[in-house]
């Protein structure tokens, strides 16, 4: 019988408490109390050394700011058409990867390499391709006569284009890069949903005469609206949210037209030194975040079994749908009708290939239906795979180019010959060997805290009763949502009272912040999804509850763990801001910051930075091409299941 505080408390309070408490107190140390303290410093100003209350008025003031406006119209502009683009191709690319029979898992590996490299790589590949003089774009789209189809099209203003200078192009090409760096990420989990579809929908649907489209509408998109909808929900919050990216390509400009409200939030911070007004930028608009997350909490609270809606809101996907259709029409006239071109080019492809493979299909030309299917899909897929390994293709043959050669533009494409020289430079006139050093110490210790932390919150949360876990899930979630140019400023302040920058030690202890939370959720959703019989044998058999979690669970959630290794070592692998705020001193910058370090002014040293984005890339490639058939079963039974 239990007691009265087990009844209060819950049935196993004192086991959650225990496996809860390390993830507790890094969120309560690391983001908690600098949330709480952006809050106050959200109703202060600053008078020369002074900060001054001043109430509310950072955020009255907010209601007359241009700059905030054209803030946060960019930040809807910027993630509304990056999710819809990245649904589409992520989506696409999973229905080609899930037909295959052989080679999906090296296409999968490749898919995955545009997420896992750094933003920095990402960045100066695309600025360098993208450079309206000597960029590769501009070079091949007029060789091949479509740059001035475009213009003649009204789709560019002008040719050659300026991509990233160009006001009216800036937007597009920044959610064109975003929308590169996030399909993978995509494809993998509607991969993950793909192969939770039972098979026997999909031959009863072949039973009763259903054609492909018929098949797709209503067996893959049912099968699927749970992913699909957990999946965009939390890449919508981190888009939302981004900032090296826009960062590192436009800083914002030309003028104000690619600005998020989060580089909104860092200039008046961190460049005006406005803290109190930048505080409540960010702070302003975190009823929207949450109101994310609260979504993407209940749905992974759910057991991922479509249900029949509530007649209430039966329409209201449709509603949202026609909402934003129309405030994005509001918001960017222009860019609405170029997309809706390029998504009803896109569409129309596909649906004229489906229906001649059902006509064929239809009339007994079974070899001819096939082949035709065969044929598009190898189309399409060699036109992905361009598209995704496009910019590192020009990464790695820059690499392998004399300096010479690159400086004077000469077989762009190509090596000619091919050289060591860019690597040789790199070592010798860079301290690249301890930047490296660096950030594989920084990102296997961040990693193994990550993961202790979520393996034992994740078990809590997934397995034990207990009084709070839902609103311990949701403040998990929250803290992780919340953009590091809010968390920043404190947890400087708080580094430097306890002595921690200019050192190692600062982001080992800070990165587990943005990566803490996701492992968590992940890792909630796989110990979910281990049948709890085989726990209750270990106890049965003797075992106390830490034992059956040491000795069961954790070598049956193998594959999850090691998904969410993969993911909180890219994470922290990548990180830029955190690095480049905490970090003032050559001996302790990591990668990402040395290498933006390498940048002086205008002078970019092109063949070093490939050579560096090249050697940076290798190890998570390699990593994830190994482990991404563990990645895939990770997110099926965690992010899928829910």
């Amino acid at each position: 019988m239990r007691s009265a505080v087990q009844r209060r408390l819950g049935r196993d309070w004192r086991l959650a408490a225990l496996f809860l408490a390390p993830t507790a107190l890094l969120v309560g140390v690391l983001v908690l109390v600098p949330i709480v303290q952006s809050i106050i410093t959200s109703t202060t100003e600053r008078h020369g050394a002074d900060s001054v209350f001043v109430g509310l008025d950072n955020y009255t003031a907010l209601t007359g700011d241009k700059q905030f406006h054209t803030g946060v119209v960019n930040s809807f502009v910027f993630t509304a058409y990056a999710e819809v683009f990245k649904v589409v191709l992520g989506l696409s690319a999973a229905l080609l990867l899930h037909r295959l029979r052989r080679g999906r898992a090296l296409l999968i590996g490749l898919l995955l390499v545009p997420w896992v490299v750094p933003t920095v790589v990402t960045a100066f590949s695309w600025r360098s391709l993208l450079d309206p003089i000597f960029g590769s774009v501009n070079t091949l789209l007029t060789a091949s006569g479509i740059g001035p189809l475009l213009a003649q099209a009204h789709l560019i203003d002008a040719w050659p284009a300026g991509w990233l200078s160009d006001a009216s192009l800036a937007m597009p090409s920044v959610i064109l890069v975003n929308v590169w760096k996030g399909v993978p990420f995509f494809t993998v989990c509607f991969l993950a949903g793909l192969k939770a579809i039972p098979a026997d929908q999909y031959e009863a649907a072949t039973i009763d005469g259903a054609s492909a489209w018929q098949r797709f509408a209503n067996v893959t998109l049912p099968g699927l609206r749970h992913v699909i909808t957990v999946t965009v929900t939390l890449s919508s919050i981190w888009t939302f949210n981004n900032f090296d990216l826009i960062w590192l390509l436009t800083q914002g400009g030309p003028g104000e037209v690619t600005a998020p409200y989060v580089l909104v939030a860092y200039s008046k911070a961190i460049l005006q030194l406005q803290y109190g007004a930048g505080a409540a930028v960010t702070l302003v608009m975190l009823p929207i975040i949450a109101g994310l997350v609260f979504v993407l909490v209940r749905l992974l609270r759910q057991d991922g079994v479509p249900r029949t809606p509530r007649p209430g809101l039966r329409f209201l996907p449709r509603i949202v749908a026609a909402v934003v259709t129309v405030l994005l029409f509001w918001a960017s006239p222009e860019i609405f009708w170029k997309a809706a071109v390029v998504l009803a080019v896109v569409l129309l492809i596909a649906a004229a290939v489906g229906r001649v493979v059902t006509v064929l299909g239809e009339r007994g030309g079974r070899r001819a239906s096939a082949a035709v299917s065969k044929v598009g899909s190898g189309i399409a897929l060699t036109g992905l795979l361009a598209f995704v390994l496009g910019p590192m293709y020009w990464i790695a043959v820059t690499a392998f180019k004399s300096e010479n050669q690159v400086v004077m533009r000469d077989n762009d494409l190509w090596p000619t010959p091919w050289t060591l020289e860019q690597f040789s430079a790199l070592f010798t006139d860079q301290p690249f060997g301890r930047w490296y050093l660096n950030t594989l110490m920084v990102s296997a210790a961040s990693t193994a805290i990550a993961l202790v932390c979520a393996a034992l919150g994740g078990y809590a949360l997934a397995r034990l009763r207990f009084r709070g876990a839902q609103g311990f899930t949701v403040t998990v979630l929250l803290t992780y949502v919340m953009p590091g140019a809010l968390l920043f400023i404190p947890l400087y302040q708080l580094l430097i009272q306890a002595r921690l920058t200019d050192s190692l030690w600062s982001l080992v202890l800070t990165y587990p912040t943005f990566t803490l939370p996701f492992a968590t959720w992940l890792l909630t959703g796989y110990f979910a999804s281990i049948p709890v019989d085989l726990e209750e044998a270990a106890l049965v058999d003797g075992c106390t509850r830490i034992q059956a979690f040491g000795r069961v669970v954790l070598p049956l959630a193998k594959p999850g763990l090691l998904a969410v290794a993969l993911f909180t070592l890219t994470n922290a692998w990548n990180e830029f801001l955190f690095a480049f705020v905490f970090i003032t001193k050559d001996d302790y910058k990591t990668l990402p910051v040395g290498m933006q370090s390498m940048i002086a002014g205008d002078v970019v040293p092109q063949g070093q930075l490939a050579a560096a984005s090249l050697l940076v890339s290798i190890p998570v490639v390699i990593m994830y091409a190994f482990g991404q058939r563990f990645l895939t079963e990770g997110l099926t039974a965690g992010a899928v299941k829910g």
